[in-house]
């Protein structure tokens, strides 16, 4: 059991969620995107603009974890965007927690949220893309109960590096 609060992400969260995303994120892909390329990816102005949005129409759903009144996590959660995927499986779009909180429960807590949420959507299975070089996030989500599906294996470029990714995969109860 998880001692963070997680609520529903309100408009005036997404800059704070913006600079979660971005710190975590340079933190996690360290030594895996260039350093130049790292810098020119972490715009929290962008990222600000995309979460508000997600916020305000719900697509994904957006929820943060709390310590006391500071935002330190947040989960996107929806329906798969996977072509052919059934509609009772949902995806975890996005899960970060601040590097000042990894390994203290904020991404469980997140993760049982995003779970209860999609559960009350009516999904049965649940999904998430992790770049197969981010141990951490592979740990993690392979800790919850996800299993790797490797015929999955693709490659995207982010920030002009190719970056392998693999789907992962978990029954919701």
């Amino acid at each position: 059991m998880s001692s963070y609060q997680v609520r529903p992400a309100t408009l005036r969260d997404a800059k704070a969620i913006a600079q979660i995303h971005t710190s975590s994120a340079l933190e996690a892909y360290r030594g895996i995107v260039p350093d130049d390329q790292l810098k020119a990816m972490s715009s929290v102005e962008k990222r600000q603009a995309y979460w508000r949005e997600a916020i305000e129409y719900s697509e994904p759903q957006v929820q943060v974890a709390i310590d006391g009144d500071k935002i330190v996590g947040f989960v996107g959660f929806d329906r798969s965007r996977d072509e052919k995927s059934r509609q009772t499986t949902g995806e975890i779009w996005a899960i970060y927690a601040a590097p000042t909180h990894w390994d203290q429960g904020v991404g469980v807590a997140l993760w049982d949220a995003a779970r209860d949420g999609l559960a009350e959507e009516g999904c049965t299975n649940v999904t998430c893309w992790v770049p197969l070089r981010n141990e951490r996030a592979l740990r993690f989500h392979e800790s919850a109960g996800f299993k790797r599906e490797m015929t999955t294996a693709k490659t995207n470029v982010i920030g002009g590096v190719k970056i392998e990714e693999v789907r992962l995969k978990r029954p919701l109860n």
